[in-house]
């Protein structure tokens, strides 16, 4: 089964995307995470990021590139239905071997009957990571 979790690219450069992941309680996975109480899984937010990254760095590789390695994965607010996951993906540098380090946030947008302001935004994942070309063994 394969999940396109970005909905829209917001801002995309040579160093930097955001992208929005819009939760919608149509999504089968969350019938079970959790049942009567549904959040985004953790693991679909670090998805995002990497999907987000993907994207980031499709101008930059022939490779179809994946996750290679986590970092300082933090996790905050949880993302219900109705509700958005902003992420920001940067790289913070290129390795040998058409390998990447990134840095990743994910905002939880809502728009909270309070404020005034407009939406709120807490984090809710972020981290660094690594981005490496996937093996093929033949």
């Amino acid at each position: 089964m394969k999940f396109q979790l970005l909905d829209h690219i917001l801002e995309c450069t040579p160093e930097r995307i955001v992208a929005i992941k819009q939760v919608s309680l149509a999504e089968e996975y969350l019938a079970d995470h959790f049942p009567g109480f549904p959040v985004l899984p953790g693991v679909m937010m670090v998805e995002t990021l990497v999907q987000a990254a993907r994207e980031l760095l499709s101008a930059r590789s022939d490779h179809r590139l994946v996750l290679g390695q986590v970092k300082a994965l933090k996790f905050g607010q949880m993302v219900r239905p109705g509700e958005s996951l902003q992420v920001e993906v940067t790289l913070t540098k290129v390795l040998e071997g058409d390998c990447y380090n990134c840095k990743g946030v994910g905002r939880v947008r809502r728009q909270s009957a309070t404020s005034k302001d407009g939406p709120q935004d807490e984090t809710a994942v972020s981290g660094r990571f690594t981005m490496r070309p996937i093996c093929h063994t033949e």
